[in-house]
């Protein structure tokens, strides 16, 4: 038998969820209990294992395929599991690792799956794992190279927390390391050195009037931003330094490429005799809100969204041609941290809304 009762409140749900600890690489024990959920408590879907990821999906016929998307894994336990809930100024709150990040997310998804029977949509669920350590582990990318045809849809919903707020594609990201070089000299004879840290007064100069560009895609608007974020150099506290190098990282809206904004940023420093290298770049996602599917979606909601700051495996269904957007309770401010909390009320909110969106 599983360990969770999809038909039971997702607020409750969610605790179970919390209460089996799944950290990134150790997520043996939640799949299970969420293949064994699925398989013993859902009607017409047929049910995959990949690894510690599990799929679902209807084939119904329906017009359109929706796809929810969630990670089972969680950042590492801080003294926070099992749950625990509270009633206090701040509300009606679940605590736990991963309230927010995301199995309140996961929760709502396995409860309609559960307990939708009239669906809208043809419906696929995808409970991958590995989310929060390095993207090489990722179980979305295990999937895509293994079962491609999973990865199928007219719409995607990540359920990432947004404290119940649609937000839509996300922004790319790309990290540059910048490296000067110069002459080593005694500090006491500076004159005969060439200091490789003075070298980036130009580069702090260019990112401190840097106007960064907001551009409106879907109604969404993104805003970018270019800013250094680590320095490192010198040898000795009595050495001009010969080597200094800089990180600069560019989040840009989805309308780049990785291409493009790594050419935009070249294009900032050009001129200056500085080693460019890219160290990471992972690719945007537009919104594709004029999609019917995803329209549908925003009308469900009330109308209401906005742009997605940050990188989300939205990034991936948008790779694949599919809109998507992230869509869950929870504060994303208060993901990873040792009083992760959930307001319950937002579990309820994201529940209904998309339990009308699903419904015919």
């Amino acid at each position: 038998m599983s360990l969770l009762d999809l038909h039971a409140d997702p607020i409750d749900l969610t605790a179970a969820l919390v209460d089996i600890p799944s950290v990134s690489r150790d997520e043996n024990v939640i799949a299970d209990a969420v293949e064994a959920a699925l398989r013993e408590q859902t009607s017409g879907f047929e049910v995959v294992r990949s690894g510690n990821a599990v799929l679902a999906r209807t084939n119904r016929g329906l017009p359109s395929r929706v796809m929810l998307a969630g990670h089972l894994d969680t950042v590492p336990i801080a003294d926070n599991v099992p749950s625990r809930r509270t009633v206090d100024e701040r509300g009606d709150l679940l605590h736990g690792c991963g309230t927010v990040d995301m199995k309140s997310g996961d929760a709502v998804f396995l409860h309609l799956a559960a307990t939708v029977s009239d669906l809208a949509h043809d419906l696929t669920l995808v409970f991958y794992d590995c989310e929060e350590i390095a993207a090489q582990y990722n179980g979305l990318g295990r999937i895509e190279r293994e079962l491609p045809d999973w990865l199928r849809a007219d719409v995607a919903i990540l359920g990432e927390p947004t404290a119940g707020f649609i937000e839509a594609g996300c922004q790319g990201t790309l990290r540059v390391r910048l490296t000067a070089s110069g002459t080593r000299a005694h500090s006491a004879r500076s004159w005969l050195g060439d200091n490789a840290i003075h070298k980036f007064a130009p580069v702090l100069e260019r990112l401190a009037a840097y106007e960064a560009r907001s551009i409106d895609i879907d109604g969404c608007v993104y805003r970018e931003g270019l800013s250094a974020v680590r320095i490192a150099g010198g040898v000795a506290g009595n050495v001009v330094p010969d080597v200094a190098d800089m990180d600069v990282n560019f989040r840009f809206a989805p309308d780049r490429s990785v291409e493009q904004a790594t050419g935009h940023v070249h294009g900032v420093f050009d001129g200056l005799g500085l080693g460019f290298e890219v160290t990471d770049a992972s690719p945007g996602a537009l919104p594709g809100l004029s999609h019917p599917a995803a329209a549908a979606l925003i009308e469900a909601a009330g109308g209401q969204y906005r742009a997605k700051y940050g990188w989300t495996d939205v990034s991936r269904f948008s790779a694949l041609g599919i809109p998507a957007v992230n869509y869950g309770p929870g504060d994303p401010n208060l993901a990873h941290k040792r009083d992760e909390h959930v307001p319950v009320g937002q579990i309820t909110d994201v529940t209904a809304v998309l339990r009308g969106y699903l419904s015919a």
